[in-house]
């Protein structure tokens, strides 16, 4: 049987304000060409972990250079975001690089990345770099980690840093959500095991969290993207057996994109 015309006309209307939402949504904020002048690089922390404690050198010998836990989703994930950085703003973008925290060159580049922060253990001399490094001006963004005794491990390591300094939600309308995307909530994006799995969680960690460590003037040295998997998101970006999945990395782009500006503008 025909449906009646004002129908198919109410089926037309709502599905175009479904597509306009989701274009608006792709949408940044402000124009790409406002950075003009701002440099960034994707540096990645490689780092101590409990499962390399007691080899001598802070790694597990047994595994690959690029199985180890602060390597995970390299070297695509620093790629991939370099690349769409690159495309959407006029923000220089170097090559990405891999440094310890020893690294003499590491007060080269403002903002830092650790994966999977769980499996991280910081020596004492890696506590003072770290104080010193965020104190005069850099972030950290720590990705990849779930569930609460995840978070305990990472905490521990974020205690000895700042033992006076408290960790906070950073929930919208929290500027960092409207600095180039829109971004309505801070999103949960899954990991590719998870996704395979029909779920967005893992380890327990069913609510998606950004917190953070603020400097004396407000400034958030320290983002913890938690029960989440930006990595993944950008990782995966190119997959093309993995359809569906593009909705989970356009999200995370936005977010990540957001969180790199943020830092380099305030």
């Amino acid at each position: 049987m025909r449906q009646p015309r004002w129908v198919a006309a109410i089926s037309l209307l709502v599905a175009l304000v479904w597509l306009a939402s989701e274009v608006s949504a792709q949408i940044p904020a402000v124009g790409g060409d406002k950075f003009q002048g701002l440099k960034w690089t994707f540096a990645r922390i490689k780092y101590g972990s409990y499962e390399g404690e007691g080899n001598g050198n802070g790694r597990n010998s047994q595994l690959a250079y690029w199985d180890e836990p602060w390597a995970i989703d390299a070297p695509a994930a620093e790629q991939n975001l370099s690349r769409r950085i690159k495309s959407v703003t006029a923000i220089e973008v170097g090559e990405p690089q891999v440094l310890t925290l020893e690294d003499e060159r590491l007060f080269q580049y403002p903002w830092l990345y650790i994966v999977e922060p769980s499996n991280l253990v910081l020596s004492e001399k890696e506590v003072t770099i770290l104080r010193e490094f965020l104190l005069r001006g850099g972030t950290l963004t720590m990705d990849d980690f779930h569930g609460p005794y995840e978070w305990d491990l990472t905490v521990r390591q974020l205690q000895r840093v700042f033992p006076d300094r408290q960790i906070v939600e950073i929930a919208p309308p929290h500027p960092i959500y409207t600095c180039f995307y829109r971004l309505e909530k801070y999103p949960q994006i899954p990991g590719l095991g998870s996704f395979l799995s029909g779920r967005t969680w893992e380890k327990g960690g069913f609510v998606a969290r950004l917190r953070g460590i603020l400097d004396d003037a407000g400034r958030p040295m320290v983002l913890i993207n938690w029960n989440t998997d930006m990595g993944d998101g950008v990782e995966w970006s190119n997959a093309q057996e993995y359809p569906g999945y593009i909705k989970w990395t356009a999200q995370a782009y936005q977010m990540l994109i957001n969180e790199v500006i943020y830092t380099l503008t305030h």
